[in-house]
């Protein structure tokens, strides 16, 4: 590893089991029955446990939407023109989009990232993280989506950001996603990490039809071939080089700079757990900084969710990336953390205990 990724993962430690403790037992003295609360007081323990302290009051949110092309997109894997990319960065940026409404909604800072959209929107908007000149990734069924240095660029671009973002005062960060064909690329990469047979991880992505599913599991099992992961791999960003996404690259830095520095992280869906997993084969302890906002349909977010220990906060059936999923998780976060710091306790209220 190079010493910027190195000295993050480094830094990576598992949330703090004294913490969490705490925050229970706080839970426990507020003025309902012990666990009344279900899920919202299990999200209130691991926030404060992933970020080594009981929360004074509402975190500040973040969501960073990273955006590139994918060659493999040529194959046929999705049903949408490789233009629109760039087309929803632009729409991201000027505020029209799920992820805009949803961010605003939130009162979230939105982060827009170009990691290598073919043909960007010049816009003030829009962050360029673009490594070398790596605009759009080659065909991975035919060989490696980028260099090895470049995937490690792209990994520490991420890193920066998120380490930017938490020196900013931001106590939370939501992650999406946005390329044409990039459900390939996770299907490929976790495929390969997992490891899973490719119809198993493989789903219809922005609406494939039942044909167009068969034609992405070849593609995706081609891939695999190609880059002489057939038999799944245990090198996560060779892994990531070979068949993955710049856009994953990218946001696997922003899971692993967040872990590094406290900061929870809240994953979106297929292609954002597909980060999730390079960042905890690169280094375990980030997933403990991870919380699951929603499950996707695509069937290999279910078994990169089981490997990373996650249980998903809402299951609506969303498939549309950009981290809307992320984004609509950030008022229950918000509120998790109200009823500890805002809810009278017995004592406070004078009311009587069980």
């Amino acid at each position: 590893m190079s010493g910027a990724l190195e000295e993050a993962v480094s830094r990576i430690r598992p949330p703090d089991e004294e913490v969490r403790r705490r925050t229970a037992l706080l839970l426990d003295a507020k003025t309902k029955p012990p666990g009344s609360l279900g899920r919202l007081e299990d999200l209130a323990c691991r926030v404060a446990a992933i970020r080594g302290e009981i929360p004074a009051g509402a975190l500040s949110p973040a969501i960073v939407v990273a955006a590139a092309d994918h060659g493999v997109a040529i194959e046929g894997v999705s049903p949408y023109p490789q233009e629109v990319t760039g087309q929803m960065l632009a729409n991201f940026a000027t505020g029209g989009a799920a992820v805009s409404v949803l961010a605003r909604d939130a009162g979230a800072r939105l982060v827009v990232v170009d990691a290598g959209v073919l043909s960007p929107p010049v816009l003030d908007g829009v962050r360029s993280e673009v490594v070398e000149e790596a605009r759009g990734t080659g065909n991975i069924a035919l060989g490696p989506a980028m260099a090895l240095r470049v995937a490690v660029g792209l990994i520490e671009g991420g890193i920066s950001l998120a380490q930017e973002l938490a020196d900013d005062g931001i106590g939370i960060v939501s992650v999406g996603d946005m390329g044409i064909a990039n459900t390939t690329a996770a299907s490929a990469v976790c495929g390969a990490l997992l490891p899973a047979d490719p119809s198993l991880v493989c789903g219809p992505g922005t609406g494939l039809d039942e044909r167009g599913v068969a034609r992405k599991v070849e593609v995706v099992r081609r891939a695999l071939d190609a880059n002489d992961l057939g038999k799944g791999s245990i090198d996560p960003i060779a892994t990531l080089a070979s068949v993955g996404g710049l856009e994953i690259a990218f946001l696997t830095g922003v899971i692993l700079g967040a872990a590094s520095r406290r900061v929870p992280v809240l994953l979106d869906g297929f292609v954002t757990g597909a980060a999730a997993l390079v960042a905890a084969t690169i280094a375990p302890a980030s997933a403990g900084a991870m919380v699951a906002a929603t499950r996707s349909p695509e069937p290999g977010h279910s078994l990169v969710l089981d490997r990373l220990g996650l249980e998903p906060l809402l299951d609506l059936g969303l498939r549309l990336g950009e981290a809307s999923g992320a984004a609509l998780a950030l008022p229950l976060v918000r509120a998790a953390i109200a009823i500890l710091t805002d809810m009278a306790t017995f004592e406070a209220a004078g009311v009587s205990r069980a």
